[in-house]
């Protein structure tokens, strides 16, 4: 029980210097430090630093990419799912800032194990089939479906993590109007 205690405290430390120095601004002891641990000890759990980003990055895609998977796409317009699957990426913002920052600051990491790199090919392939379904059908524009994605996630990435420094204050009417303009960036 207590070892998986500091396994936990171990991986919670990393991610949230992961999350505010990146991967080269972040050394081993670091993470010691922050997580109450002898350096030798992060070593029994993870044999190296890039081996612990891994875990992290598979962790935190794993958890958003369920929590978008939970919402029920059936039986609704193209607009309908995008306002739901948009609604479940502010509901995982709110509740798991570290893992949404995480997980954008690591997507392109050059230490990206193929583990990693294949769940998140997985998840963007989620993401895919719902934004060429919406082209194939004439409500989502004709471009490329990654840049769709990127115009997408970028402005809900971006405004979250200005809420989450408080540059801009979180609000329903924020969030709502966020959505729209995001559905209106993509739609036909």
């Amino acid at each position: 029980m207590a070892s998986k205690n500091k396994r936990e405290d171990i991986l919670s430390a990393a991610l949230v210097l992961f999350s505010e120095r990146g991967y080269d601004g972040t050394t081993i002891p670091m993470i010691a430090e922050r997580a109450n641990v002898g350096a030798g000890t992060i070593y029994r759990y993870f044999e190296n630093k890039e081996f612990m980003v891994n875990i992290l990055f598979q962790e935190s895609l794993l958890d958003f990419s369920e929590s978008m998977k939970k919402v029920d796409l059936t039986q609704t317009t193209d607009k309908e799912k995008f306002y739901l699957l948009f609604h479940q990426m502010i509901a995982f913002a709110k509740t798991k800032p570290e893992q949404l920052n995480f997980f954008d600051t690591h997507c392109t990491g050059y230490y990206l194990d193929d583990k990693s790199k294949m769940l998140l090919d997985e998840y963007l392939d989620f993401l895919t089939s719902f934004i060429e379904e919406g082209k194939e059908s004439g409500t989502i524009q004709d471009l490329p479906s990654d840049a769709l994605i990127s115009i997408v996630y970028g402005a809900f990435s971006h405004l979250f993590k200005l809420i989450h420094a408080g540059l801009i204050e979180e609000t329903p009417h924020l969030l709502e109007s966020l959505v729209d303009c995001c559905w209106n960036a993509i739609k036909r």
